[in-house]
């Protein structure tokens, strides 16, 4: 089990050693989001933003400007939520600017609802021009961060708390994309964002052992959607579920809607996560269990 947001600093650090002009901006978070690591290797590329987050957004837009690529880290509910006029504004300017929100979801349980970014990936998506990835593992993450700085615009990158399982690459490679990374028949689709690697795959393991068939498929890039791809995928499969640490109004859950909506698809959609409802503090793991984002509560809906 690793963390992915332990990941974040050294995945800056590599994309600085490869030549890459990255900056980290931070908003008086960076012991938690792993940012320090960056700062003690790179300090006169580690800007210290403080608790102002418009300004860090607005910072992070001169530093594009200048040439560099800043990664601006911060919880998932600040860098998405507090600063989102100035995060449109970047959009519009077709910015190439990179925000990674750490503690997304209920991952940042103990300081409740006003912490718990249940709308991050709503608030991203509806924004033109931008690229929304969720990688899954901690093993992923770097090559996410690779991924962000290579595309010129606007990325979100969505970056677990939570200790998760690490998947052997040698057995089912990094989705960069939308792909099946467990495939053994048609009886139901698990469709998951990569924060809920560990959900997801538990799900999917207990429907096998009851006898069913199915396909468990990583959403790495949520924005752009490969919708062709996602078809091809789940043709032939009666019931669909997604499974997301975020509300199921405009998410992966929405996304996916949206397109059997408008293909006139036949299968059954199951939307797993919050239900239009604030959560509360506690331990993130119980919070998820309680408002349905569990291994069980994802084959209870699908039985």
């Amino acid at each position: 089990m690793k963390a992915p947001r332990d990941e974040i600093g050294k995945a800056l650090i590599a994309l600085k050693a490869k030549g890459y002009p990255v900056v980290a901006i931070d908003s008086d978070l960076a012991s938690s989001t792993r940012t320090d690591q960056f700062q003690a290797a790179y300090p006169d590329a580690f800007f210290e933003m403080g608790i102002a987050e418009g300004s860090a957004m607005s910072f992070a837009v001169g530093q594009a400007l200048e040439g560099n690529i800043p990664f601006y880290v911060n919880f998932a509910m600040f860098v998405t939520g507090t600063a989102w006029t100035q995060l449109r504004q970047a959009c519009y300017a077709k910015a190439n600017i990179k925000l990674v929100g750490s503690h997304p979801g209920m991952d940042d349980g103990p300081d409740g609802a006003s912490h718990h970014a249940l709308e991050d990936l709503a608030l991203t998506r509806v924004l033109p021009g931008i690229t929304i990835l969720t990688p899954a593992d901690a093993e992923e993450v770097e090559a996410a961060f690779e991924q962000a700085a290579r595309i010129h615009g606007p990325v979100y990158i969505r970056v677990a708390r939570e200790p998760m399982p690490v998947r052997d690459k040698t057995r089912i490679p990094r989705v960069s994309d939308i792909a099946a990374v467990e495939d053994s028949g048609n009886d139901f689709a698990i469709l998951y964002e990569g924060t809920v690697l560990e959900q997801a795959t538990g799900g999917y393991q207990q429907l096998l052992a009851e006898g069913k068939t199915g396909k468990l498929i990583h959403v790495a890039t949520l924005k752009p959607f490969n919708r062709r791809a996602f078809l091809e995928l789940v043709s032939g499969c009666p019931r669909i579920a997604t499974i997301e640490n975020h509300t199921i109004n405009s998410g992966l859950g929405g996304q996916v809607a949206e397109v059997l909506a408008e293909e006139g698809h036949s299968a059954r959609l199951i939307r797993l996560g919050t239900q239009d409802t604030f959560t509360e503090s506690g331990n993130s793991r119980q919070l998820k269990e309680k408002y349905g984002i569990s291994a069980a509560a994802l084959c209870n809906a699908l039985r």
